[in-house]
């Protein structure tokens, strides 16, 4: 782990402080952060960022939301519950190069499954390119990915809401709350805890997002799809821009430990590791 993780991730952050193209040997005896630099004055690398945190915080609401839906729902003692479980959680087991061969089927905009629905039902004028619109792209692909996650959001939500005892639930229905507000006021502040784990698991899969947009759209999915991965790619392998593509990486690193290390720590301090 230590040489092959750790010392892989030091010699990025070498590399990224010089000037290597990838040809021949690095020179390590002048370090600067030119890289870096060309970074925050590259437009590209700009609108990837900016994709990037849409992505992750768009994906990560929409996952939670589904998934606390679907948890309630399947909360309340429903017939064949082993078999929903199993059907919403199923996606979570596929990996983003079959994802994303999947929803470029349904996606097509001439033989794809959601133009033909939509034109079945008479809104054929609804139907979009989905994939080749600028508009949409990026939409689309969380869509794809909150489908993928929410299963797994579902599965953390039902083991936290079956943790609640039920004389919350009975104190509520005594006062006199509804269904929405019982939930709203009195069981979704208790699940706090499972929001937070889900929400740093989404985040860090947002991140490793490369695979799923590569598999859809290549190494140039244009800036309206455009992320931190498929740009520290392209710079490294497709333009032989090493060091650059370092660069990028280690941004890409800061912003998973931005994530994990809070998370870790709070835990920590809650005696919880």
């Amino acid at each position: 782990m230590g040489w092959f993780v750790y010392g892989a991730i030091g010699w990025n952050v070498v590399i990224s402080l010089t000037d290597w193209s990838g040809l021949g040997q690095p020179l390590y005896d002048s370090f600067d952060l030119g890289m870096y630099r060309d970074l925050l004055s590259d437009p590209s690398f700009k609108v990837a960022a900016r994709n990037q945190v849409v992505l992750m915080i768009s994906f990560t609401v929409a996952a939670l939301g589904l998934g606390l839906l679907l948890a309630i729902m399947i909360d309340q003692n429903i017939r064949f519950e082993n078999t929903f479980r199993t059907v919403y959680l199923l996606p979570m087991a596929l990996s983003f190069v079959v994802t994303a061969i999947f929803w470029s089927w349904l996606y097509n905009a001439d033989i794809g499954l959601i133009n033909q629905a939509l034109e079945t039902v008479g809104l054929g004028a609804v139907a979009l390119d989905w994939l080749g619109n600028p508009r949409t792209k990026l939409a689309a692909i969380i869509v794809a990915l909150t489908w993928q996650f929410s299963g797994y959001c579902m599965i953390v939500y039902l083991a936290a809401l079956r943790a609640i005892p039920n004389e919350h639930y009975e104190a509520a229905k005594v006062d006199g709350a509804s269904t929405f507000r019982m939930y709203w006021r009195v069981i979704v502040p208790q699940l706090r805890s499972a929001t937070t784990s889900a929400t740093v698991v989404l985040m860090v899969f947002a991140l490793k997002a490369f695979d799923f947009i590569f598999v859809m759209f290549g190494d140039t999915p244009g800036p309206s799809a455009d992320i931190l991965s498929v740009m520290m790619f392209r710079e490294a392998f497709s333009r032989s821009n090493w060091a650059y593509g370092s660069a990028v990486a280690t941004v890409l690193f800061l912003l998973a430990l931005a994530i994990v290390v809070p998370y870790l720590y709070t835990q920590h301090k809650r005696g919880d590791l």
